[in-house]
């Protein structure tokens, strides 16, 4: 059952629930988070409309620079704005940001240890036709090594636009992660959100679960679907929605484990150095536990509709059904 202090959007499990892009929510996170401090710009690498920075631009054209297909330079700008007082916020595809300027983001950016965003759209698979040197799958595990960098992955586009609010006021260099395609709108406006922390989406209706789902971005409403499910088959599970992958919440993700014994994590990202690593890495130094990981298997994506190539990967609503009651029988 979803617990009523999460709030989130009553249409979730129905068949018309709302479906808008997360970028959307970016953009327009972006513009409130211009409108309440002036230090907020906006630079992009000629990508404006498809990373919705447009909506920024328009608003505050004296605080936005076009600086074209140059991702590097897009970065290095950036962090020189940053070191004389500007909160810069800088998009592009994942693929090519940090994709193809993960030295400079390095070695300007984290190094320095200054508040510059980088937004890294049309993430995952479900980028669709546009195929596999477009369908940034390593994007988290590149951000998530680097010392001093926030790692957030919103699930919906209300999500988004209150982390880039939050990102704004944070001080620190941050990696923002956001889907192309239309998703379903998982949260309300008055679900709890906070940098650093996960919260529960789904809990059995009564005892404990017998397996935590633990899900980040696109994903998380996949998770919610199959934890539904399961709990018409008599499996109780716990859904935790992770929107940060670092600074990771270790304890929650701790107390769910101990809840349940067993563990899967779903993401749409390699599972090596995304989510389902973060996940390991916690679990084996705190908890050690079984656990089955969802996601992209060592491979390149390719073209196909992006539900077609979320089921081909295996990351649809079975496969983590599939994960879930496998993971219980190893548990034991």
């Amino acid at each position: 059952m979803i617990p009523k202090s999460q709030k989130l959007n009553p249409k979730i499990f129905d068949k018309d629930v709302e479906m808008v892009p997360i970028r959307k929510g970016f953009g327009e996170g972006l513009v409130a988070a211009g409108e309440a401090n002036k230090e907020v710009v906006g630079l992009c690498a000629d990508l404006t409309e498809s990373t919705q920075m447009h909506l920024f631009k328009a608003k505050f054209p004296e605080r936005f620079v076009e600086v074209g297909v140059a991702e590097q330079n897009l970065v290095t700008v950036a962090s020189g704005m940053a070191a004389m007082g500007k909160i810069p916020f800088v998009s592009s595809y994942a693929t090519f940001s940090p994709g193809r300027n993960w030295e400079q983001i390095r070695t300007t950016i984290a190094y320095n240890d200054v508040p510059v965003k980088i937004v890294g759209s049309h993430a995952g698979v479900s980028v669709g036709p546009d195929g596999g040197t477009h369908q940034a799958t390593e994007d988290i595990a590149l951000m998530r090594v680097l010392p001093n960098m926030d790692v957030i992955v919103p699930c919906d586009s209300i999500e988004a636009r209150k982390a880039t609010i939050a990102l704004a006021k944070s001080g620190k260099p941050a990696y923002i992660r956001l889907g192309r395609e239309k998703t379903p709108v998982v949260t309300t406006e008055d679900s709890p959100f906070e940098i650093g922390k996960a919260q529960v989406l789904f809990e059995p209706v009564s005892g404990a679960p017998d397996v935590a789902i633990i899900a980040t971005g696109v994903l998380v409403h996949k998770a919610l679907l199959a934890a539904k499910e399961l709990e018409k088959e008599k499996v109780g599970a716990i859904v935790l929605n992770i929107a940060t992958i670092k600074p990771l919440d270790v304890d929650a993700i701790v107390r769910a484990a101990k809840a349940a014994s067993a563990v899967v994590t779903v993401e749409e990202h390699q599972v090596a150095g995304g989510l389902g690593g973060a996940v390991a890495e916690a679990l084996g130094a705190h908890f050690p536990a079984p656990i089955e990981r969802v996601g992209v298997e060592d491979r390149f994506g390719q073209s196909g509709t992006p539900e077609e190539l979320i089921e081909h990967y295996g990351m649809g609503v079975e496969a983590v059904k599939k994960a879930a009651l496998k993971v219980i029988k190893r548990k034991g």
